[in-house]
């Protein structure tokens, strides 16, 4: 079980590494004691059985992003993961050149429902690298937009979408306002309550740099803010 695993100096569990370590101190990813991956098509295919040997409770996977791109690699490692037993669910980048409700429909048609699957996830933040697309609209928009995505999602699913964020995606359009969803903030320097005000979060990205057996490649790594029991209850809740 991950919560009997050592960890190490820098706060992760033993068996994961890191191309770029955080030095933790205070509140760090050593106080949650379940751990999992997200990943994308750059991270090939994975060996599940490995990472859950490791350490891995549980994996989200980039399936679409925008109306009509997809992520190669999906399929495949979600069934995968499903095989050997990690919790696994898909994750859309969301495009702000496009309507909600038509990246909604896109996803669903990638993604279809499979009972014991996570629950879907809203990863929305700034687009300031795309080459097509880096619109910036106002908060009360983005707030309106996500909303009819995450009701979209949650009508055909069953269960609540979960909420991706990044710091200043989170300041930039107070999202502090969304209430009855899962929050799941990326914060790779600092505690989520250090950088995020006033937060409730779920799952905590801790790095974008980790190394997990039976993953090419380096990954990020996520923890659950909860302990064991939290966990299986959560998944008892949340699951498809």
């Amino acid at each position: 079980m991950l919560n009997a695993m050592q960890f190490r100096a820098d706060g992760i569990p033993a068996r994961f590494g890191d191309t770029a370590p955080h030095g933790w101190s205070g509140m760090s990813p050593i106080n949650q004691p379940i751990h999992g991956i997200d990943a994308a098509r750059y991270q090939g295919v994975i060996d599940w059985r490995r990472a859950r040997a490791a350490g891995v409770s549980f994996a989200w996977l980039k399936a679409s992003e925008g109306g009509d791109h997809i992520d190669p690699g999906f399929h495949q490692n979600a069934r995968a993961a499903r095989a050997a037993g990690v919790p696994v669910g898909g994750y859309h980048f969301f495009y702000f050149c496009r309507p909600a409700v038509e990246q909604a429909r896109w996803f669903i048609k990638q993604v279809k429902r499979h009972s014991g699957d996570l629950p879907p996830v809203l990863d929305i933040e700034w687009n300031h690298t795309s080459p097509s697309c880096q619109r910036r609209p106002d908060a009360a928009k983005v707030r309106d937009e996500m909303r009819v995505f995450l009701r979209t999602l949650e009508a055909h699913y069953g269960t609540k979408p979960v909420i991706y964020t990044t710091i200043d995606f989170w300041e930039d359009n107070g999202l502090d306002q969304f209430r009855g969803y899962d929050f799941w903030l990326r914060s790779v320097a600092g505690h989520p309550s250090s950088r995020y005000a006033d937060a409730r979060w779920t799952f905590w990205q801790y790095s974008g740099t980790g190394v997990v057996p039976g993953v090419p490649g380096t990954v990020d790594m996520n923890a659950f803010h909860g302990s064991d029991a939290a966990w299986q209850n959560w998944l008892a809740m949340r699951r498809q």
